[in-house]
């Protein structure tokens, strides 16, 4: 084999460090490269095509912030980054279901399924030291680990149900076609299709010191998208699922079943929420609030359920996307964009000062402006980003196939100094 001249080689290592790899037949990315639009760098974490982020509220951080869980199409398991050597290596060899990483130890937790059977499994991500915690209680989807990682949370439908497909509990196999990470194009559809169908499920709890289950309810509506608080252990999260305009989606219960709360309630035709996850804190719920198409009102919104407190931020067509989430210490916010705002977008909010309104419970009102990071218009938004900060706020971690396969990049909040 004829070997390049070095200059050659050289002039190689130039262009993929180049902004102008960007091209969707280039299916290496370079490793690093400061946007053009934005001057901020980003970095690509992981090497394996088909490499992706955990979904954006789950956990995806050790707990000293220095490795990311994430997956892998190839073989469906589960790897992790060192965020400060950015080295990757292999913690569960596929196929498992990864679901999280625990808040109390770095243990990630995962669901091995054979025939009909499903078990849940935690490995160490330091020792590899690997346990058989539960078999399921019925065909379904895990979600979450609680903040000490004595509980998780999952629901079945009961009886012989369809077939279900992915981690929002959809009564249909994915389409062959379909990347397993992308959107299945028919999703509006058959999420109808689900709704509408008014199966019984159950909403469940695990032990995991003992593997025994215990039902917090039953019922004909479709529920899905658990969450444990990352602070409170007896405090979960869960939706009903289905149109937004359709449902009062996000509620949260204690591990007992009792004080079953809704979190917001809808107050006019065509009002959605969702997308919902929870401040670092675990007292805030948080999730976008958009009022009818017409009045065009978008709002990053949440609901303290602790005091009560409810904030609204509205955002502009610029901070668009269909995800967002708050920096640990929630002094900012970010965004995956969309297809029609393809940016990953850094948002401040901006609270409004008033000091002559009177009364209790109000609402507290602002703004947020916004920051453009990583120029997106090369990615296929059949893919969703899913937008994280890492625990440092140096980072905000996402997955793009903006270079054909997809990866786990991250991109620095702190713009690049000039050279």
């Amino acid at each position: 084999m004829k070997l390049l001249p070095s200059a050659w080689i050289a002039c190689l290592g130039l262009l993929l460090a180049s902004p102008l790899c960007a091209d969707p037949a280039v299916t290496v990315p370079p490793k690093s490269w400061i946007d053009p639009d934005t001057g901020h760098r980003v970095i690509r974490l992981t090497d394996q095509p088909g490499s992706a982020s955990l979904y954006f509220n789950d956990c995806a951080y050790t707990p000293n912030g220095k490795e990311l869980v994430y997956t892998t199409t190839a073989d469906f398991g589960c790897s992790v980054v060192d965020l400060t050597t950015f080295q990757n290596r292999v913690v569960v060899p596929g196929p498992v279901r990864t679901i999280c990483i625990g808040r109390k130890t770095p243990t990630v937790f995962y669901v091995k399924t054979k025939g009909d059977v499903q078990d849940l499994y935690s490995t160490n991500v330091d020792t590899g030291e690997t346990k058989h915690l539960a078999t399921l209680p019925g065909k379904g989807p895990l979600y979450t680990v609680n903040a000490d990682e004595t509980l998780a949370a999952g629901t079945y439908v009961v009886g012989n149900p369809p077939s279900f497909g992915g981690r929002a509990g959809m009564p249909f196999p994915h389409t062959p076609q379909v990347d397993p990470l992308e959107q299945d194009p028919k999703k509006g559809t058959l999420m109808i299709d689900r709704f509408s169908a008014r199966l019984p499920i159950v909403l469940y709890v695990i032990d995991l010191a003992t593997g025994q289950s215990r039902t917090l309810f039953t019922s004909n509506d479709w529920v899905n998208h658990a969450q444990f608080s990352p602070v409170d252990p007896s405090l979960l999260m869960y939706c009903h699922e289905g149109p937004w305009q359709w449902v009062d989606r996000i509620w949260t219960i204690r591990t007992d079943g009792s004080q079953n709360h809704l979190v917001h309630q809808r107050t006019m035709q065509m009002e959605i929420s969702g997308h919902e996850w929870w401040s670092a804190d675990g007292q805030t719920v948080w999730y976008q609030l958009h009022y009818p198409a017409a009045m065009k009102m978008n709002f990053l919104a949440s609901d303290n359920v602790v005091t009560g407190e409810r904030q609204r931020f509205a955002y502009p067509h610029e901070a668009d996307s269909i995800h967002h989430s708050t920096s640990p210490d929630e002094t900012l916010f970010c965004g995956d964009g969309d297809q029609s705002n393809p940016w990953i977008v850094l948002c401040h909010p901006v609270r409004t000062v008033d000091k002559n309104t009177l009364g209790t419970n109000l609402i507290r009102d602002g703004t947020v402006t916004t920051e453009r990071l990583v120029n997106m218009s090369k990615h296929q938004y059949r893919l969703e980003p899913n937008p994280i900060f890492t625990l440092d706020q140096k980072l905000i971690v996402f997955r793009s196939n903006m270079f054909g396969p997809t990866y786990v990049f991250g991109v620095e909040v702190a713009k690049a100094p000039p050279r």
